[in-house]
């Protein structure tokens, strides 16, 4: 009981206007909106430019009217860019909050130029750095306007006031609490 009978609107939303409320009413598949199912529509419109949101909802009107919507993937002609919009929520006036239209913000990282790689550079980071983070670890640093040295410790307490005596007088060393 996760997919709907009603009516289904969206419109798209882009750094050059919107397409306005349309019905999607052509589907490759003979029934549309059916559980588990993935439906594929055109819808035509001016270029909008780089997508940001979406505005996702049906009439309510129909037997079995509540539809639990995954996600929405829009694939621009012009730019072959893919843009996804996650949803994974109920639009049911009988479920989840009540609310049978959604409005979902771009998620998907390939709509800003260069996002991809940052986010490659980001994860290779982290998987550097994240020994850091782990329990029972203290992280020192030191402060040049105080000439002391500032901790950050596990339970998260922050010795701000800088202690001058520090055993590891160097401009920048960590310990490793056990």
């Amino acid at each position: 009981n996760a997919g709907t009978e009603a009516d289904v609107y969206i419109s798209v939303y882009g750094e050059r206007g919107d397409t306005g409320s349309r019905q999607l009413l052509r589907s490759q598949k003979s029934k549309k909106f059916l559980k588990g199912q993935t439906d594929i529509f055109a819808v035509e419109a001016v270029h909008l430019g780089c997508l940001y949101k979406i505005v996702i909802g049906h009439n309510g009107l129909g037997s079995g009217n509540g539809w639990f919507l995954d996600k929405v993937v829009i694939k621009d002609p012009v730019t072959d860019l893919d843009y996804t919009f996650l949803c994974h929520r109920w639009l049911d006036q009988g479920q989840d909050d009540g609310n049978i239209t959604r409005e979902l913000p771009v998620t998907d990282a390939s709509t800003f130029p260069g996002r991809q790689e940052l986010e490659l550079k980001r994860e290779k980071t982290w998987a550097a750095e994240k020994w850091k983070f782990q329990k029972g670890i203290t992280l020192q640093f030191y402060n040049k306007l105080t000439h002391g040295f500032i901790c950050l410790y596990p339970d998260s307490r922050v010795d701000a006031l800088g202690d001058k005596k520090n055993k590891y007088g160097k401009v920048f060393s960590m310990r490793m609490n056990a």
